[in-house]
């Protein structure tokens, strides 16, 4: 087992990380940007070294600078958390060189992962469902026009290295096909300096579920049920909860088993998800693998009674899996809280927490790195804190989570927390009927 591990990350997830390791009795080293000085990862941490100035690029995604954290403090493993360089094959890599363990998916397993066409290639070749389209990047036109005929309207450009909605357009005829091959292409060039494209039918009425796996170096892969991600903004999860509404005991069985032999066709090491879209049918296309820990893997948690985190930890110090897979006892939903004002288009709010009381009570859980007092930068991420209630049912749950939001007192910033308590009186959600565009509708005033 790993005697000290550095986290190479910020925020409520380094503090997560912390609380297992010290759990099992390993070190940790905090790393922090001068943004972050004074945040609790950084107070908790056994060791702590600033590692750069408040822009990412010079703190957070600098791998010389975390590299050199590591040989000074003489830590033999990393964590990168979710984010940052969680999926960044040369970082995985550079830790395989300086004889690091990179406590994640290796440098091959986020390179054939990461791109999504690959990644759709690569599960079509493993049998699991994949939505329709073109094999690969599509280059010409012409070709892609004929090709969305075929498969015909509605269909839906993505960038092949996109993320967060960006180099997407849905197409329905087309004349929008034409304004939407330009405006992708265009998108995509100028947010990942790649500017190709791939085309799927577009999956209408559409959930999105994902799956939790855990795969170890010795070939056995397990999964620990579905995750429902609906809920989301322009691409942004809001909240997620297990089990998913529309999820049967069958066809949990079929997606747990896609899953499963998705990641075992790439002998997957490590935490991550496979993340499907679901039609009103109950048909279920891959999407999306994450080869790292998720935001929401807090809900699995505590429906399973099993640490993700410490699973992370053991399967990278070589420990076997039990290869057990796990169904939900309970049911759960988490809540991300963001400094973001809701009532203003979600606009940023950073800024200092004059005071701050945090909901508890029975199956009540938060896990935030902020305290009273504390300033939160405007330079990352506005997510400040998830609140996870679990309950013996999806009613009790809603019940439970509007209770604990109205004891959430943050001052000195707008929150989403006004958006979360509006969210569990809302008809449609407290019947479990909404897909992924949901919200787009949705009646933001007064928030």
């Amino acid at each position: 087992m790993f005697k000290k591990i550095l986290i190479a990350n910020r925020g409520e997830i380094a503090l997560r990380i912390i609380r297992t390791c010290r759990e099992m009795g390993i070190k940790t080293v905090a790393v922090y940007s001068t943004a972050d000085r004074e945040s609790l990862h950084v107070k908790f941490a056994d060791e702590a070294i600033c590692i750069g100035p408040a822009p990412s690029k010079e703190s957070y995604l600098n791998i010389p600078r975390i590299i050199s954290a590591a040989e000074i403090t003489n830590a033999d493993a990393i964590h990168p958390g979710y984010g940052f360089l969680s999926e960044n094959a040369t970082f995985s890599r550079v830790c395989q060189e300086y004889g690091i363990k990179f406590i994640g998916a290796t440098p091959e397993m986020i390179d054939a992962m990461g791109d999504k066409a690959t990644a759709k290639a690569t599960m079509i070749a493993a049998g699991v469902p994949c939505v329709p389209g073109s094999d690969g990047i599509i280059e010409d036109y012409d070709e892609a026009l004929k090709l969305a005929k075929k498969i015909g309207y509605p269909v839906m450009l993505k960038a092949t290295a996109g993320g967060g909605g960006r180099g997407m357009r849905v197409c329905h005829d087309d004349a929008s096909f034409e304004k939407g091959w330009k405006d992708a292409k265009q998108e995509a060039g100028a947010a990942f300096g790649n500017d190709a494209l791939y085309l799927e039918k577009f999956v209408e009425e559409p959930r999105h579920i994902e799956i939790q796996i855990v795969g170890d170096q010795y070939g056995k892969v397990c999964h620990l049920s579905e995750r429902d991600c609906s809920i989301q903004r322009r691409h942004q999860k809001l909240m997620e909860e297990t089990p998913s509404p529309i999820i049967t005991p069958e066809l949990r069985q079929k997606m747990g088993e896609a899953a499963i032999k998705g990641a075992a066709s790439i002998k997957y090491e490590g935490a991550g998800t496979i993340e499907f879209l679901v039609d009103k049918h109950g048909n279920f296309y891959f999407m999306e693998m994450n080869t790292r820990i998720q935001v929401e893997h807090p809900i699995t948690e505590e429906v399973t009674d099993f640490d993700l985190i410490k699973e992370q930890i053991k399967v990278a110090a070589g420990v076997p899996i039990s290869g057990r897979n796990y169904e939900p006892k309970l049911y759960a939903l988490e809540c991300r809280i963001n400094a973001e004002d809701p009532g203003n288009g979600f606009r940023p709010s950073p800024g200092k927490i004059t005071n701050l009381h945090l909901p508890g009570g029975h199956g009540v859980r938060i896990d935030s790195h902020v305290y009273a007092g504390y300033t939160i930068p405007p330079n990352y991420d506005s997510m400040i804190a998830k609140v996870i209630v679990t309950a013996q049912s999806r009613e009790e749950v809603l019940i439970r989570m509007k209770r604990a939001l109205q004891e959430f007192v943050i001052d000195g910033i707008k929150t989403t927390i006004p958006f979360h308590i509006r969210m569990m009186d809302d008809p449609g959600f407290k019947a479990g009927q909404f897909t992924t565009k949901y919200l787009e509708n949705w009646d933001f005033s007064g928030l």
